[in-house]
C-alpha cells in the first residue's frame, strides 16, 4: 500500500508561528524524507465557509496568504501537491454519502465540535455546515486514501471520527475506504504553542499570535509584551517556568547554536530554566533571547514570501496545478466509493446485462 499524507489549513488569516511548529515544520520534514509517495496539503477553503459564509472575500483573500505560507516555509510543488478544497468537487458528493454513516448525537459528542461552537458563541444557531464538518473532514481524508494524516492534538477527535466512519463503511460495503492514522507533533513543546497573552491556544482571532509574515519590529513588540510568571516580580525572586509561554516558546525554537550565539552563559535550555527558577534572572533578559531565537527563525521564511510575492499567478499556477492532481485522485476513490455502494449503474455492465435479460423472459 501506499504512504499517503493529507493536511491543510482554514484559509482564514495569515499562519502564525502556532501553525508552524504545530504542523508546518513537521510537514517540511515529512515531505523531504522521501518516506512517503503521495503529499497532499489542502487549502481548506469550504470549511472555512461553514462559519464565513456571509464573508466569502475573507477566504478568498486569504487563499494566497495561507499559500505563500506554505511556500515561503518550505513545501515544494514538485513534492507535495497544495490544492484549493472546494475545487475537488468529489469531496461534496462523499460527504453526502458518509452523512448516512454518522448520527447527530455522535457529531454532539465531538469534543472539537463542542468547544469550536462554544469559542465561537453560536449556541443553538450552529451553521448545519459548521457542525456536519467532521463529515466533511473525513471525506477530505478518504478521498486521497490517506494514510497518515499529521495534525495537532486538537484534532484528535476529528481524525478518531473519521476512522469510525471508515469502518462503518467498510462494515456496511466492503473493504474499500483506507483506515488513516494521525501523526502527532514529536516534540511536547508543539503539540499546542499557547498565545503571547497566555491564554492556552495562539488564536487570530484572540490577537496573541506572532505571523510568519510579521516585521522584525512587530515580532520584537510582541515578544517584549509576553505574559510570564505574574509572581516573578522582581530579577531576585524565583520564577515559574512551567507554563511560562516565553519558555515554552524557547522549548520549541532555541537550538543549541543559538545559546553559543546570544547566550553563551549557558549550555542550554535546562540551566537558563534552572537560573529562573531559583532567581536572579528577570524577564527582560529572557525575552530578548527569545526574541533573537525568533529573529533568526522566521527571518529566512519572511525573505523566501517576499520574493514568492513577486509572481503572483505564478502562485495561482501552483494551486491550479496541484487542484488538478487532486481531482485525479479523489475521482478515483470516488469511483470505488461509487461501485461499493452499488449506485455505479452505468459503469456496471452486468447490471445492464442482468436486467436485460430479466426483461427478455
Amino acid at each position: 500500500m501506499k504512504k499517503i499524507i493529507l493536511t491543510g489549513d482554514r484559509p482564514t488569516g495569515r499562519l502564525h508561528i502556532g501553525h508552524y511548529v504545530g504542523s508546518l515544520r513537521r510537514r517540511v520534514e515529512l515531505q523531504n524524507s522521501g518516506e512517503y509517495d503521495e503529499i497532499f496539503v489542502m487549502l481548506a477553503d469550504g470549511q472555512a465557509l461553514t462559519d464565513n459564509a456571509e464573508n466569502p472575500d475573507k477566504v478568498r483573500a486569504n487563499i494566497i496568504e495561507v499559500a505563500l505560507d506554505y511556500l515561503a516555509c518550505g513545501l515544494d510543488p514538485e513534492k507535495t501537491n497544495i490544492f484549493i478544497q472546494t475545487q475537488i468537487p468529489q469531496l461534496w458528493e462523499l460527504t453526502e454519502y458518509y452523512m448516512n454513516l454518522v448520527t447527530v448525537s455522535r457529531l454532539q459528542r465531538n469534543p472539537t465540535v463542542k468547544n469550536e461552537i462554544q469559542m465561537r458563541g453560536f449556541e443553538t444557531s450552529i451553521p448545519v455546515g459548521f457542525f456536519t464538518y467532521p463529515i466533511s473532514q473525513a471525506a477530505d481524508i478518504t478521498a486521497f486514501q490517506a494514510t497518515t494524516v499529521p495534525v495537532g492534538e486538537d484534532q484528535e477527535p476529528m481524525l478518531e471520527q473519521c476512522r469510525e466512519i471508515v469502518h462503518k463503511f467498510n462494515s456496511v460495503y466492503g473493504e474499500t475506504l483506507v483506515m488513516p492514522n494521525i501523526l502527532l507533533p514529536d516534540n511536547k513543546a508543539c503539540l499546542r504553542l499557547p498565545g503571547t497573552d497566555g491564554k492556552a491556544k495562539m488564536s487570530k482571532s484572540l490577537g496573541n499570535c506572532i505571523y510568519l509574515a510579521d516585521d522584525s519590529d512587530t515580532i520584537r513588540k510582541s515578544v517584549m509584551s509576553m505574559f510570564t510568571d505574574p509572581d516573578h516580580l522582581r530579577v531576585e525572586d524565583p520564577g515559574k517556568t512551567e507554563g511560562n509561554p516565553v519558555f515554552l516558546y524557547l522549548e520549541a525554537f532555541a537550538k543549541p547554536e543559538y545559546f553559543a550565539e546570544y547566550a553563551p552563559e549557558y549550555s542550554g535550555l535546562e540551566e537558563l530554566e534552572a537560573h529562573y527558577r531559583r532567581g536572579g534572572l528577570g524577564d527582560v533578559r529572557v525575552k530578548k533571547f527569545l526574541n533573537n531565537v525568533l529573529q533568526e527563525e522566521l527571518a529566512p521564511i519572511r525573505a523566501r514570501r517576499e520574493e514568492l510575492q513577486k509572481d503572483i499567478p505564478h502562485i495561482y499556477d501552483i494551486l491550479r496545478k496541484g487542484s488538478e492532481a487532486a481531482r485525479e485522485k479523489a475521482a478515483e476513490t470516488l469511483s470505488m466509493v461509487r461501485k461499493a455502494m452499488r449506485i455505479d449503474y452505468f459503469d456496471d455492465t452486468a447490471l445492464v446485462a442482468e436486467q436485460t435479460a430479466r426483461y427478455a423472459g
